[in-house]
């Protein structure tokens, strides 16, 4: 008998570690984790060459701009009509994912795309500011000026892109079965706390 696939949607503010923190669950858990990768998969599918998708944060890259600013555009510099585009193959890559193999899947709307989805547990991932901070500067590498834009800008691009898309803010809880502060455990306790919930839920 096939074993019942399930998929863990994780959404998440700038320095609360949670794309860390998701492929350590992903590793504990022995399922795959996919993140912006999904971006190129849909550009891909639509023929877009990848680097148009990844125009602008080459361009910002070498204007001396820090390697995390491309969070700043979910969708890559597409004009709006091309963004929907990439969002609906997408969606239509993360659906199929989800039919098809038990995973992690950070941000694009993840836990909107599934939210009918019987087998599907969505989680937020936030830290209080001063932590996001300290965690951009000493895990990130970034400096202290860039980590407190760097929080502030990525949590607004991504709030318009969940808006845009789902209707809702990152952090709405209506589409949430849990959140968690990452200050309280750490990347790994948290992760940790995190696989058991999972393993509870789908009863692993």
């Amino acid at each position: 008998m096939k074993k019942e696939t399930y998929v863990v949607t994780i959404q998440r503010q700038f320095g609360s570690m949670g794309r860390p923190i998701a492929r350590s669950m992903s590793e504990k858990l022995g399922i795959e984790f996919y993140d912006r990768d999904l971006v190129d998969q849909a550009a891909q599918k639509l023929n877009l060459p990848v680097s148009r998708v990844r125009e602008s944060e080459e361009t910002g890259e070498k204007k001396g701009r820090n390697p995390f600013w491309k969070m700043l555009l979910p969708l890559g510099s597409e004009s709006p009509d091309e963004q929907d585009k990439i969002f609906e193959a997408q969606k239509n890559i993360i659906q199929f994912l989800a039919e098809k193999e038990s995973c992690i899947i950070v941000g694009r709307c993840s836990d909107f795309i599934l939210h009918e989805m019987k087998n599907a547990m969505h989680i937020y991932i936030y830290a209080p500011f001063e932590v996001r901070v300290r965690n951009s500067v000493e895990q990130l590498g970034l400096s202290e000026d860039e980590a407190r834009r760097m929080c502030v800008e990525v949590d607004k691009a991504r709030d318009s892109y969940q808006m845009r898309y789902a209707g809702c803010l990152l952090d709405d809880k209506r589409t949430k079965n849990l959140l968690i502060d990452s200050s309280l455990f750490g990347v790994e306790g948290t992760a940790e706390f995190l696989v058991e919930a999972v393993k509870r839920r789908f009863r692993l």
